[in-house]
């Protein structure tokens, strides 16, 4: 009975210790680095049913950028469920491009002017670091037409398509099919 009092005292003593051990001693944890956004434009309004185009200029000094996460708030139905667009090899490490999303939705109806969506972008590198998460307020109107005025350095002729946007919007009146 004695030798198991000892090794219980023992253990609780062995435990105060690894409680009380300065935090000096443990190797600090080299700080996480992820995807940075250096830049980024969408317009603010447009009709139902355009193509939204979201530029991001992003860059990962460790290339290991994989995928970008899209979600949207809707005012009137609140929040959907995110969307991925996987980053191809050449835009590991830096990208310049824009997101496309064709706003038409079979279960949206005809979305009346004034709707508001919030548009929120991050990407994300292999380790699963995330990078400051964007937010693009949008507001549809009818009579908006032509194609906006997109500032430097999106506003050259090579500025690729990295993926579509798959997020379909919900008109209030929406009933699902049975």
């Amino acid at each position: 009975m004695k030798t198991k009092k000892q090794i219980y005292l023992i253990g609780l003593l062995l435990g105060i210790v690894l409680l009380i051990v300065p935090q000096g001693w443990a190797q600090p944890k080299p700080e996480a680095k992820g995807p940075i956004i250096t830049n980024a434009f969408a317009v603010e309004k447009g009709y139902y049913g355009s193509i939204w185009r979201i530029y991001i200029e992003a860059e990962d000094p460790d290339a290991e950028m994989v995928r970008i996460a899209v979600t949207v708030d809707q005012v009137g139905y609140g929040h959907h469920p995110s969307d991925w667009i996987y980053l191809k090899r050449p835009y590991r490490n830096r990208l310049k491009g824009y997101l496309q999303w064709n706003t038409f939705s079979s279960k949206a109806g005809d979305l009346r002017d004034g709707v508001q969506i919030t548009l929120k972008v991050s990407i994300v590198d292999k380790a699963g670091n995330e990078s400051k998460e964007l937010v693009f307020p949008f507001t549809f109107e009818s009579g908006m037409g032509g194609q906006p005025m997109v500032p430097a350095p999106f506003d050259q002729g090579d500025v690729p398509r990295l993926g579509y946007i798959n997020i379909d919007l919900i008109s209030p009146n929406y009933k699902m099919q049975s």
